[in-house]
């Protein structure tokens, strides 16, 4: 028997993608399982995307391209920036990834080492902490609660920097809680960081367009901030290519070669044809994609008042992202036909097998007390999906 590598052997699957085939295993024998699971837009990629794609085809745009990308997709980025985010980059200081995970995955294995450590606040998304463990560094997690809107202050976050800590990494809009961090909030991390000069910053703004609050704030737009911030962003989420597989960093020259580098030995550059897409993708106006945010906005509402009629969840209105992130911890405890509800992995499980719903457990996430629903869904799928929960929850005593 062959013996895998101790660096496989001790990553976990994510949950996400674990949840989302075992409710897909439940449907192949007949149950009519609603997915709300995985978090990705249920919208098809705007018409305009995909016929900048065909003519890249018939353009013959097939062969190799640049690690970073190409040049008019490089030089595209950093107008987006520039436009969108009030920063100014040059190409040198742009990589283009097989998608947002692959650059977390740059920028992980090239700042982070054996022994360092990496403030992930919680609730995080859940590759970030296997990829600080891939990459040998310690994860040192900074919990938050629904009764703080799942934020952490700046002096919560100081409390966890050590001599050891290398990198912070969080996002915002936040996956998967749905939280913005506002101006002042992120400006008083900036200040707390002022006084750690050694410390990186990974800031992931892949949900940049999916916001309620109002204009997206830059990590690396606040003041003495700019040259130690890595921004992620990418395509699936705000344009919906999820499976077109696009992302995108900005940073630090010498950041972004040691990136280009790593990123080189693995893959080298992203999809020909993908590349060509995103640079029209990029330099059309948001407000083309602006219908699918006017529809998150409606089913966010639709979503948040149907859970908040579900006794003994506790509920924190998001201001971005596409996804519900309710306390459930009323319900540890309780019991359906002998089986007991101990955690949130136990309860999403339950939903699954009795209410034929599939959720996420918070411990995915970093905060146990919770679950993740996803409202990118049809009105009806959410309608009917929140009935069968509130249904099956009734059921445990």
């Amino acid at each position: 028997m062959v013996e895998l590598s101790p660096v496989v052997q001790q990553l976990e699957e994510p949950m996400t993608i674990g949840m989302s085939r075992k409710s897909r295993e439940l449907a192949a024998t007949g149950v009519n399982v609603i997915s709300l699971s995985l978090g990705e837009p249920d919208f098809d990629t705007p018409d305009f995307i995909k016929e900048s794609a065909k003519q890249a085809i018939d353009q013959n745009y097939s062969h190799y391209t640049p690690v970073a990308g190409y040049p008019e997709l490089l030089k595209a980025v950093c107008t987006k920036f520039k436009r969108d985010n009030n920063l100014e980059y040059q190409p040198q200081q742009i990589l283009v990834s097989t998608g947002a995970k692959q650059s977390l995955a740059n920028a992980i294995l090239t700042l982070v080492g054996p022994g360092d450590e990496v403030i992930i606040p919680a609730p995080y998304w859940v590759t970030y902490f296997e990829l600080v463990k891939l990459a040998g560094g310690k994860p040192v997690v900074v919990g938050s609660t629904v009764e703080t809107d799942f934020k952490v202050s700046a002096q919560k976050l100081e409390s966890a920097i050590t001599e050891k800590t290398k990198v912070i990494m969080f996002s915002s809009p936040c996956n998967p809680s749905g939280a913005v961090y506002s101006h002042s909030e992120l400006s008083e991390w900036a200040k707390v960081l002022e006084n750690y000069p050694k410390i990186t910053v990974i800031s992931d703004e892949i949900y940049e367009l999916i916001n309620y609050k109002g204009k997206h704030v830059s990590f690396a737009s606040l003041p003495g901030m700019y040259e130690r911030t890595l921004t992620i962003n990418g395509l699936s989420k705000g344009y919906a290519m999820t499976g077109w597989r696009l992302g995108y960093m900005a940073g630090p020259a010498d950041i972004i070669r040691a990136c280009d580098k790593v990123q080189g030995q693995f893959t080298s550059g992203t999809c020909s044809i993908t590349q060509r897409a995103a640079i029209t993708a990029l330099e059309a106006s948001t407000d083309k994609v602006q219908y699918m945010i006017d529809t998150f906005t409606r089913r966010k509402k639709l979503t948040f008042d149907l859970l908040s009629e579900i006794p003994g969840l506790k509920l924190s209105n998001p201001e971005g992202a596409f996804y519900m992130y309710p306390d459930v911890s009323h319900y540890f405890g309780k019991s359906f036909n002998g089986s007991k509800i101990s955690n949130s992995l136990d309860l999403s499980m339950y939903l699954l097998e009795e209410g034929h719903v599939a959720t996420v457990p918070g411990d995915a996430f970093g905060t146990p007390e919770n679950i993740r629903l996803s409202f990118a869904a049809s009105d009806e799928n959410i309608v009917e999906a929140v009935r069968r929960i509130k249904s099956a929850l009734s059921n445990l005593k």
